[in-house]
């Protein structure tokens, strides 16, 4: 069995997290008179980022500099550092786990899955991510778009997983987007398993198999189709 998962909003608290990094960042921006980053963050035209491929590779200090160059013509490097200082330090103090994630894990290695993370940004941030929250050791395999040069929103890291563990033929894909993760496990003859939290909550699933509100319903899932498999 093969189980790839995702990690931001799957796993973790990623866009709870980053929400709380751009309270802190509204007021900063505000006293340097910021203005307009301030109403580009306030009126969410962030959300034009999102089928953006090069902005899913990108390490943070680079998307803040991608962001506010959008915003402004000219910005100091000594404003962006202080900003991605600043985003840094408050988003890992609030990230955090989701109580359902290492259950889920266990789970899945008491069933003697393989575990494949896929997951967008860089490998600097998305492993310091791992680190932070002590999950690496759970997956046999790490791809991350930074370091393959390819996003989500293409089926190439889906399929470079599936070209590492050839023989299992049992395939599922855990994620929280569907244009990406449930998308991308489709590509690949996967079961598509779509968890409804974080920042794509609610918006409309078209490449599921199967919507589910937490990491246990989605385990319980794996379980049920594992055991029509052997029984077939």
């Amino acid at each position: 069995m093969l189980v790839l998962v995702d990690l931001d909003d799957t796993l973790c608290n990623t866009w709870e997290a980053a929400k709380y990094s751009v309270l802190r960042l509204i007021p900063h921006l505000i006293r340097r008179r910021k203005f307009r980053a301030f109403f580009y963050i306030l009126t969410a035209r962030y959300r034009e980022l999102e089928q953006s491929k090069e902005l899913h590779t990108l390490d943070l200090d680079k998307l803040i500099e991608k962001v506010m160059s959008k915003v402004y013509a000219k910005i100091s490097q000594e404003e962006l550092d202080d900003i991605t200082e600043l985003v840094d330090r408050v988003f890992f103090s609030n990230l955090k786990l989701f109580p359902d994630a290492v259950p889920f894990l266990k789970g899945l290695k008491d069933m003697r899955a393989r575990i494949v993370l896929i997951t967008d940004s860089s490998t600097k941030w998305q492993r310091k991510k791992l680190e932070y929250l002590g999950i690496k050791d759970y997956f046999d395999a790490l791809i991350i778009s930074g370091e393959t040069g390819y996003s989500k929103l293409e089926p190439h890291n889906f399929r470079l997983a599936r070209r590492l563990f050839p023989d299992e033929d049992e395939v599922y894909v855990v994620g929280d987007r569907d244009d990406t993760d449930m998308r991308g496990g489709k590509e690949i003859g996967a079961t598509t398993i779509l968890v409804q939290r974080g920042y794509f909550r609610g918006r409309l699933a078209k490449h599921a198999d199967y919507v589910v509100e937490d990491l246990i319903e989605a385990l319980e899932v794996i379980k049920r189709e594992h055991e029509k498999r052997a029984e077939a």
